[in-house]
């Protein structure tokens, strides 16, 4: 109970802080406190843990390379995920004057591009590995991201977006299949819960890192600065993506290893 206790206080409040710093800033004086105290209690979760009879979480789960590689994966593709819909849906409204029914119709050939995406990539990571998936699915994400980026309107962004999606459904397939596929069963329901907190902490900082990038345009300004404001968001979530790419070729293991 006392591992649970301060796992879910830090959880809540590293999410929390995630979430305030897109809206007041990353330097906000109550998101710094919030990031310092979330800190600490996973300090202390992790110390409890060390000398708990009956520990929530074997620690060690997050020195393993492929767990340690599941958990970037599902962080990244969940920011993109989100922090996309989350721009795009401002993008549609406030710059485009869609109304909510119509914008969440423009965003179906994404969701149905992303449940594609992931149904093929389960038949096919047994072929090519997750390391090389991982890669062309990022790679993918990034050239859909760069779309809106080099033309404007309400077409542009879904078809861009949709694209993206294909490589984001691919890379669900692959953070879960890299962080359980190495471990033993009696600790899969454990490296589950891990992979489903960084989720949670990959949903609140894409959004946090889009509304900071796109700010003015949220905010609802007016003129050049709002599309600049969307294309700087996009640019973020193009170089998140093609850094990732690198980032996945060293840190996923390979068929052989």
């Amino acid at each position: 109970m006392v591992g649970a206790a301060l796992v879910a206080a830090a959880t809540g409040a590293l999410i929390y802080a995630l979430i305030r710093a897109g809206d007041h800033g990353w330097l906000d004086p109550v998101s710094l406190a919030l990031f310092a105290f979330a800190a600490a209690a996973y300090a202390a979760f992790a110390a409890w843990q060390r000398r708990a009879a009956a520990p929530l979480m074997d620690l060690r789960l997050l020195g393993r390379r492929p767990v340690v590689a599941g958990i970037f994966v599902i962080a990244v593709a969940t920011a993109l995920m989100v922090g996309v819909f989350f721009l795009g849906s401002f993008y549609l409204q406030n710059h485009q004057g869609h109304g909510a029914l119509m914008t969440g119709v423009l965003f179906l050939p994404v969701a149905l591009l992303t449940m594609a995406a992931a149904t093929a990539a389960g038949r096919v990571i047994g072929r090519f590995g997750a390391r090389s998936l991982a890669a062309v699915a990022l790679v993918v994400a990034a050239a859909g991201f760069l779309v809106p980026v080099l033309w404007s309107g309400a077409t542009a962004m879904v078809a861009g977006v949709s694209v993206a999606a294909a490589g984001l459904g691919a890379l669900f397939v692959v953070a879960s299949a890299t962080a359980l596929g190495s471990v033993a069963p009696h600790e899969a329901g454990v490296t589950s819960g891990i992979v489903s907190t960084f989720h949670e902490f990959g949903a609140s900082a894409g959004a946090a890192a889009v509304s900071s990038a796109a700010a003015a345009s949220i905010a609802g300004h007016t003129g050049a600065t709002t599309a600049a404001g969307f294309d700087d968001a996009f640019l973020v979530a193009t170089g998140v993506a093609a850094v990732s790419a690198v980032i996945v070729m060293g840190l996923i293991p390979s068929k052989s290893e």
